[in-house]
């Protein structure tokens, strides 16, 4: 793992190596799970915060990198601090939403690629092996449309039921599929059983399936962000928890598994931090741009 932009650089590892790019995952990385939910506290333990503003301030670029919708993803910027005119005046963050499908710069919000697909026949054959499904499409910059009401904290902003042909009667970036009284290894079989042409798809922790269009992934989409920079894969450093980072973390020059990750991710990933509940981003973080103290050790 060579990166020519940061030759010289040593970092915590003294190995030449340093990110250009640190690409972070939201819910299970920089957020740490609410017990028994599908859902995140909204707040960066401090450890997080300051780690990630460090990379920041040496100049590092921080991408955040999620399933989540547009508008979920600019508060987390927020909490962040980022971007701070103080450190980098002019800056602007870029926003890997939606699984990779919209990528934008905040602030503002300024959408600068999409992708979408029709998700008719996606959702139909959904519907005809479990009727009972929730599903949502995201109403950029507002909420979401939905069939009916998901678990609370499970999706934000304003929610508009609707019709499920509505929902899907043109084309979208990306549809939710959640059952909250299946499993996620439920969720898992259903994916495979489906035999979809064009669509991807992605569970998550819960019984959470998330339809995008084929080839797009958080991978494509920092790809897109890095051929916006000049930069390669091997100049990010990826830090994941979930089945929607495993594209990243393979794509990625270093790819790091959170503690809590799950087996397959775990498999992939160059490296395993500590548990998003023991900061395990932040100390990833640190072997890369350290405190002064660690810098003095």
């Amino acid at each position: 793992m060579t990166s020519a932009g940061w030759a010289g650089a040593t970092g915590v590892n003294g190995d030449g190596w340093r990110p250009q790019v640190v690409a972070l995952d939201i819910d299970g990385t920089l957020l740490k799970w609410v017990e028994g939910s599908g859902a995140a506290h909204e707040e960066v333990a401090p450890a997080v915060r300051d780690a990630v503003r460090r990379a920041y301030a040496a100049g590092a670029h921080v991408v955040l990198a999620s399933g989540r919708s547009p508008h979920g993803m600019t508060k987390v910027a927020d909490l962040l601090g980022l971007p701070d005119a103080e450190l980098r005046d002019g800056d602007r963050l870029w926003i890997v939403a939606s699984n990779g499908a919209v990528i934008l710069r905040y602030p503002p919000v300024d959408v600068v690629h999409e992708e979408t697909f029709d998700a008719r026949e996606a959702v139909q054959q959904i519907l005809e092996r479990r009727p009972s499904v929730l599903v949502a499409v995201e109403e950029r910059g507002i909420g979401y449309r939905i069939n009916d009401h998901f678990p609370p904290g499970e999706l934000s902003g304003d929610m508009v039921v609707t019709p499920v042909e509505e929902l899907v009667a043109h084309p979208v970036s990306r549809v939710i599929i959640r059952d909250p009284e299946a499993t996620a290894e439920e969720f898992v079989e259903l994916g495979r059983s489906l035999g979809l042409h064009g669509i991807s798809y992605v569970v998550g922790w819960t019984a959470w399936l998330d339809l995008t269009p084929v080839g797009v992934s958080k991978a494509s989409g920092l790809s897109y962000v890095c051929d916006q920079l000049d930069l390669e894969p091997s100049d990010v450093l990826a830090i994941g928890d979930g089945r929607n980072d495993i594209e990243m973390l393979t794509w990625a020059g270093r790819g790091v598994a959170m503690g809590q990750a799950i087996p397959e991710v775990v498999e992939v990933a160059d490296d395993v931090t500590a548990t998003v509940d023991d900061d395990g981003a932040a100390a990833e973080l640190a072997r890369w741009f350290p405190t002064a103290e660690q810098v003095e050790v």
